[in-house]
């Protein structure tokens, strides 16, 4: 959520910067809500302090006459202090819900663009994968090494579901062991948390209002399965005042990840790609303001390192502002070479959030002055199935069968080669 007193005194760089997101903003409405709510206070606490006068005035009035007619004025001061009361709960209730669908403002070095199109390469990691065979991609591939099965997935749930088997399951669980133990390796501390979270967590991750539409939720209970394990782990601290010595926090965390998200019609319609139910292990970091250009960086370097240690070819996007993500103020998006699929697939998104989820969640810290916010940034480290399906698809061979990546084989249990199993 954006600062108040920023869109107060400096409302046109605020217009502007939105501008670049290609959004106008209520900001008009906003300066009128809070003109209003001022007002409104400033006359309650007036009303207030006229009452604590008058009530005392009463106690030493001993004309009964002129007692009661100023217990009759001070009964009308308090139906006027009540209206007033319900009115400013009316106009912060506005007030909040229209500060809560203003998106970040986008750092100044983000590259201007309306949409995806204007994302900008700024780093290539090795060649896309040129097999000297006809690659399979991994709609073919899985199935014919019996270790992938979509329409298995389709009949339990429906489309984009779909159910792993033997040493594919076995892939997809040392992907996430390894990227755990490699993201302790790096600074992080690995935390397992619920699956399900309240909307206040959800809110304060940016997730609500906006997005309630895309999440799956529990009526019953009024609980949300989890979109990203970022949501929980900026809840870790919500409504909390950290210490400025114990900054910055690094943690890891892998969740199952939920959304309904409408899939495009004609895009990522084949395969595993896209889906309603996915893993992934998240980095997370809270620290201090001047130290998060770096931390955003230094989480790139670590996604980036994922990749480069699963042997894929990656190469790294610096979004533009059309295509910033609501929280964000500067994201990198890395992505990998898939050989079957021949394209190039998200894996991960590194951002900075500046304060603006610290914002909404209430997490300060405290430097021996007055507690401020901390920045917040988050990024995947990395995203299944979509790194599954590259490792799959890069390490095919001509004969049907699939390496297992040198890092990946203490977790396989002695696989060292995924193969097709023979003919019954």
């Amino acid at each position: 959520m954006l600062d108040l007193q920023m869109i107060r005194e400096q409302t046109e760089a605020v217009r502007l910067a939105l501008a670049r997101r290609g959004i106008e903003p209520p900001l008009e409405a906003v300066l009128r809500l809070d003109g209003e709510r001022r007002g409104l206070l400033t006359e309650v606490e007036t009303l207030k302090a006229e009452r604590n006068r008058v009530s005392k005035e009463i106690g030493q009035q001993k004309d009964s006459a002129g007692r009661q007619a100023k217990i009759e004025a001070m009964r009308q001061t308090g139906e006027r202090i009540d209206a007033l009361d319900e009115r400013v709960r009316s106009v912060d209730a506005e007030l909040h819900a229209l500060l809560a669908g203003i998106p970040n403002l986008p750092q100044a070095d983000v590259p201007d663009g309306p949409d995806e199109s204007g994302n900008v390469v700024i780093a290539m990691h090795g060649e896309p994968t040129s097999m000297p065979f006809p690659a399979k991609a991994h709609w073919d591939l899985g199935p014919d090494l019996k270790v992938l099965d979509i329409e298995q997935g389709a009949r339990l749930t429906g489309s984009r579901f779909y159910v792993l088997s033997g040493a594919g399951a076995r892939l997809q669980r040392a992907l996430i062991a390894w990227m755990l133990d490699l993201h302790i390796r790096q600074g992080y501390l690995e935390k397992y948390t619920p699956f399900m979270v309240r909307g206040q967590t959800l809110f304060a991750a940016g997730q609500l209002p906006k997005f309630a539409e895309n999440l799956y939720r529990d009526h019953a209970e009024d609980l949300w399965m989890v979109p990203t394990a970022e949501v929980p782990l900026t809840g870790l601290h919500m409504e909390g005042i950290l210490e400025a010595a114990d900054l910055p926090l690094r943690y890891t965390a892998y969740t199952p990840c939920f959304r309904r998200e409408k899939m495009s019609a004609g895009r990522d319609v084949r395969g595993i790609k896209r889906g309603h139910q996915f893993d992934k292990v998240e980095m997370y970091v809270f620290c201090r303001p001047e130290a998060s250009a770096e931390e955003l960086e230094r989480m790139r370097s670590h996604a980036e390192e994922t990749c480069a240690l699963l042997e894929l070819p990656y190469r790294t996007k610096a979004l533009c502002t059309g295509d910033l993500g609501f929280t964000a103020r500067k994201t990198y998006d890395i992505e990998v070479w898939a050989a079957g699929s021949e394209e190039w697939l998200e894996v991960s998104s590194v951002s900075n959030c500046g304060d603006f989820q610290a914002r909404r969640a209430n997490i300060r810290f405290r430097d021996g002055g007055r507690p401020q916010f901390v920045h917040t940034l988050n990024g995947s480290g990395l995203g299944l199935p979509r790194t599954l399906i590259a490792v799959l698809e890069n390490n095919q061979q001509a004969d049907g069968s699939v390496v297992v990546p040198e890092v990946l084989r203490p977790w396989m249990g002695g696989i060292d080669v995924i193969e097709a199993p023979a003919p019954s």
